[in-house]
């Protein structure tokens, strides 16, 4: 997408502001069904059982998650989206294969008992929730390349109201199956979830299509090139290439948690630590999901020789200062422990607990920015390998934080972690900066 010079704050607001209220509104979702699932009776076997089926399915949807930045990155013309799509569906095709291999009984009966040492009742409902949720990989796969279109032809209103019929869809589907006793529990929550990933999956089909006729046609016998790439051939083995070390970064990420529960249980106070460490990081989201939403937005509008980075960096230093400083003023003030107590239902010992995690936390939205475009920048100059090895930085951190803090120091869980976790962040932002400027410099010094 072409990118005036004269790129100005209010565009990028206006470009911006609906993909962010896209991550707050999906960050609704998980409650509204937990309470559901709280309330269709046994609520202790059908929340462990949902929540063991949703892990499962996170990490399996893993490699598809960041088709949305390769898509926003890489389609530019009709030869380009034909590459990407077939990608796209081959991958998700394999993931799908995948999630029914892990599905099947004999197989589940080893994954859930053997592996994970479920409880039988426990392990036979998240093998049924499994099963419900098998269109749920390649459904959101699917949007997420055709969100990606949406936000590289600067729609990204159409990405909110998909997020908009996706609530929609689940609620109706958890409201309806409730009323009508035709599933309970895990397979309630499951059968929400599935409805709504494949509702947003056909909308964001449906509302791309104005962004599918404007792309250019390529001409007659040329081959597809790279956006941003210095003529890279867009053969199927190069986007590979790309795109492999960007699912290998989201399967690290979605593995720090139960990396992180796990160091818990050896901290001081573990039974607290594991119980406000999923209150801590869902406030701290919040404020991260502002900076999360910025990626796809730097990939989108930086230019094709990067004339938008300028006005980009400095709408990210803004956003970072915002989202820090707020969060760092509820932790200052009795915002944080109204939160924790009259929002989440902590007792008054959590909420002594959850405090200095949220201190410490303070920094991470401002993170979040730094990395959204460090990340954007690399993956436009596609130097996707960075990306990767960052993470590995980042969890590398992590795991030397949790050893020192916990077992060196002794510190009580929950501070452990949030420590863990920002000395990770912050060696990832170190070693990817020089990476960043290095990929900043190549773009705009392309003619």
């Amino acid at each position: 997408m072409a990118v005036e010079s004269g790129l100005t704050r209010g565009r990028i607001f206006r470009f911006w502001a609906p993909l962010a209220a896209t991550w707050l509104m999906m960050a609704v979702e998980g409650p509204f069904i937990t309470a559901v699932i709280a309330r269709a009776g046994e609520a202790a076997v059908n929340l462990a059982a949902f929540g063991v089926a949703f892990a499962l399915a996170m990490l399996l949807e893993s490699p598809v998650i960041l088709l949305l930045s390769a898509s926003t990155a890489l389609v530019h013309d009709t030869a380009s989206y034909a590459r990407l799509r077939n990608f796209t569906w081959a991958l998700c095709g394999l993931v799908t294969l995948l999630w029914a291999v892990v599905m099947a009984p004999p197989v589940f009966a080893w994954v859930g008992g053997s592996l994970m040492g479920l409880p039988p009742e426990v392990a036979h409902r998240a093998n049924v929730a499994c099963a419900v949720l098998l269109p749920w990989p390649a459904a959101i796969g699917y949007r997420r390349f055709y969100q990606g279109l949406l936000i590289r032809s600067g729609r990204t209103r159409m990405v909110a109201y998909g997020t908009v019929t996706r609530l929609t869809a689940m609620v109706t589907t958890a409201l309806a199956v409730s009323a009508t006793g035709t599933g309970r529990g895990a397979l309630l929550g499951a059968m929400a979830l599935s409805s709504g990933v494949v509702v947003e999956a056909a909308a964001s089909r449906f509302m791309a299509r104005r962004s599918l006729r404007e792309l250019p046609p390529t001409p007659a016998g040329a081959v597809p090139v790279m956006w941003g790439t210095a003529g890279l051939p867009m053969t199927y083995a190069a986007v590979t290439r790309f795109y492999v070390p960007l699912a290998l970064t989201s399967l690290l990420q979605l593995g720090v948690n139960p990396l992180v529960a796990a160091f818990l249980g050896r901290g001081r106070l573990p039974l607290e630590s594991l119980a406000v460490q999923p209150v801590v990081n869902a406030l701290v989201f919040v404020f991260r999901s502002m900076g999360m939403a910025f990626q796809e937005v730097a990939i989108a509008l930086r230019g094709e020789r990067g004339e938008g980075y300028p006005a980009l960096g400095r709408f990210a230093g803004g956003l970072a200062l915002a989202t820090a400083g707020t969060l760092g003023v509820m932790a200052a003030t009795p915002l944080a422990g109204l939160w924790f107590k009259d929002v989440a239902g902590l007792t008054e010992d959590l909420v002594r607990v959850a405090l200095p995690p949220v201190w410490i936390l303070v920094p991470m939205p401002a993170f979040s920015v730094l990395m959204a475009f460090q990340h954007a920048a690399l993956v436009s100059a596609a130097r996707t390998r960075a990306v990767s090895w960052g993470t590995v930085v980042e969890v590398s951190g992590i795991v030397i934080g949790l050893v020192v803090g916990i077992d060196l120091l002794g510190w009580v869980g929950a501070t452990a972690a949030a420590a863990a976790l920002m000395a990770g962040r912050l060696a990832a932002a170190g070693f990817l900066l020089p990476r960043t400027l290095a990929a900043v410099r190549e773009i705009r010094g392309r003619t």
